[in-house]
C-alpha cells in the first residue's frame, strides 16, 4: 500500500479525541490532528500524544480551514493519498485501508451514509437528511455527478489532484466547492459505503446556520458562487436546469 496521511479536523472534542485516536493509529502509521482552536481541553489531551502530528489554530477558523491546512500538510510531506476522518466517532477507523485502497484508482473516494444499509445504521436527523437530499440532487443536476451523499467527511483523496484545487471556504460549506472545482476538472470520484452513525444530533453549524433554512440557503449561495468562479477560470461545467424545491 502506498504512503497515505490520516487526517482529522478537530474542535472541542475532549470527550472523543483520545478514544478515536487511539482508534485511527491502529490503521493508519502516521496520523495528523488539525486543531482548530478548541478551548474545551482538547488541546491539552492532544498535547500528551506522541503518536499524531499536531497543527494547531491558535483561534477557530472553520472546518474547511481545517481540512485546507491537512491538504497543505499532506503535499509538503509527500505523501500520495490522504484520508479525512471526523473526531467525533462517527467514523468507523476499520476502514481506513478500504479508503486508500479505492483511492488507488481514482482521484477521490467519498464516504457515503445512504448506498447501503449497515446494521448499526441510526436514524439521521431530519433536517439534516433533509438538508443533504436537497444539496445533494442539486449538486448532481448541475455538475452531472452521481453522488448519494454530499457531506460525509469520510474520505480519501489522491493528494496531487486535491491540491490542484483552489479552495477557500471556511466553513462547513468547503465540501460543497470541493465537488464543483473537481466536477469541472474533471476528477475521478467514486463512492464508498459506511455506516449512518450519530452520536450528537445538537452539534453547532455555528450562529445563525443552526437553521436549517438559512443553512440551505447559505449552501445554495457557495455553489452559486463556484460555479460562477470556475466559469470564469473557463473551466466547463455540466450545464443542465436545476429548480429548487421549496424551503418550507
Amino acid at each position: 500500500m502506498k504512503s497515505f496521511l490520516t487526517a482529522l479536523p478537530v474542535f472541542n472534542e475532549a470527550p472523543y479525541v483520545d478514544a478515536v485516536l487511539d482508534q485511527v493509529a491502529n490503521y493508519s502509521p502516521q496520523v495528523l490532528v488539525v486543531d482548530d482552536g478548541s478551548s474545551d481541553g482538547t488541546a491539552e489531551l492532544l498535547s500528551r500524544r506522541s503518536d499524531i502530528q499536531l497543527l494547531t489554530h491558535p483561534q477557530n477558523r472553520g472546518y474547511g480551514a481545517a481540512l485546507r491546512s491537512a491538504f497543505q500538510y499532506a503535499a509538503q510531506q509527500g505523501f500520495e493519498y490522504l484520508v479525512t476522518i471526523d473526531c467525533d466517532g462517527q467514523h468507523e477507523p476499520q476502514r481506513i485501508p478500504s479508503f486508500v485502497a479505492a483511492c488507488e484508482t481514482t482521484d477521490i473516494v467519498s464516504g457515503s451514509r445512504y448506498l447501503e444499509i449497515f446494521p448499526e445504521d441510526s436514524e439521521p436527523p431530519a433536517q439534516r437528511r433533509w438538508v443533504n437530499q436537497q444539496i445533494t440532487a442539486e449538486l448532481n443536476q448541475r455538475l452531472g455527478l452521481q453522488l448519494s451523499d454530499a457531506f460525509c467527511g469520510f474520505k480519501a483523496y489522491r493528494v496531487d489532484a486535491v491540491c490542484s484545487l483552489h479552495l477557500d471556504e471556511d466553513g462547513y460549506a468547503m465540501p460543497l466547492q470541493l465537488w464543483v472545482q473537481a466536477a469541472a476538472r474533471e476528477l475521478k470520484i467514486v463512492e464508498h459505503p459506511v455506516p449512518l452513525i450519530y452520536l450528537d444530533e445538537t452539534r453547532s453549524f455555528g450562529g445563525i446556520l443552526d437553521d436549517a433554512r438559512t443553512r440551505l440557503e447559505h449552501y445554495h449561495e457557495v455553489i452559486d458562487k463556484s460555479v460562477s468562479s470556475a466559469l470564469a477560470e473557463g473551466l466547463k461545467i455540466h450545464r443542465q436546469s436545476y429548480c429548487r424545491g421549496e424551503t418550507g
